[in-house]
């Protein structure tokens, strides 16, 4: 189930109009859109600037009583449950396949414990050592998802962009100067790690 208490913001066309806990923000925006039904309401998640797909022609009663309910809020299409398989599933173990050449089998075979302590072993070595790494390239995926979803039209859209990516700060502020306020401030926060000191 998704938190009533998950950290959003929604947006009435290109106007922040709430940020915060779910629940609030929910019914802030149900209000925008019974006031402007023409006008898009999009309500992002601010940990990954996902859209959420919220039911906002439902009275406000029964909007919240359906984000208490258990459901899927982001709007893809996560992939379809599959039956349990061999493993360790209290303790989280997760079996999937690796492919590896003959000489990386041998290699983990005669690591104390096997191939799956090593293996576990060594992402976890690689995940203490691409924190900062895996952070900024998270930002920039976060940032550029709410871009494209809110200022996919506007001008400097392709060159904010590419300095997004490329890690060119001005480039991007030149890119993103234009765009309506509540666009380009929100940008800006969810941009904070994308570029590197």
């Amino acid at each position: 189930m998704v938190s009533p208490s998950l950290r959003c913001t929604a947006f009435s066309g290109s106007y922040r109009i709430a940020s915060g806990e779910l629940r609030h923000v929910a019914l802030k925006a149900k209000q925008a859109f019974d006031a402007q039904p023409e006008r898009p309401v999009l309500v992002f998640d601010d940990a990954d600037a996902r859209t959420l797909e919220l039911p906002l022609e439902l009275p406000s009663a029964d909007l919240l009583a359906w984000l208490s309910s258990p459901q899927t809020l982001h709007d893809d299409n996560p992939e379809p449950e599959r039956p349990r398989r061999p493993g360790r599933p209290k303790l989280g173990v997760v079996p999937r396949e690796v492919t590896l050449l003959p000489r990386h089998w041998d290699w983990l075979a005669a690591q104390p414990g096997g191939a799956s302590v090593a293996l576990r072993r060594l992402v976890d070595a690689a995940r203490k050592v691409s924190v900062e790494d895996d952070r900024h390239r998270a930002a920039q995926e976060t940032t550029y998802r709410f871009m494209q979803a809110m200022a996919g039209n506007e001008a400097g859209f392709e060159d904010a962009t590419r300095a997004l990516f490329a890690g060119d700060y001005g480039r991007f502020q030149a890119g993103i100067a234009r765009w309506p306020d509540d666009v380009r401030e929100h940008v800006e926060w969810l941009a904070t790690d994308a570029f590197v000191a």
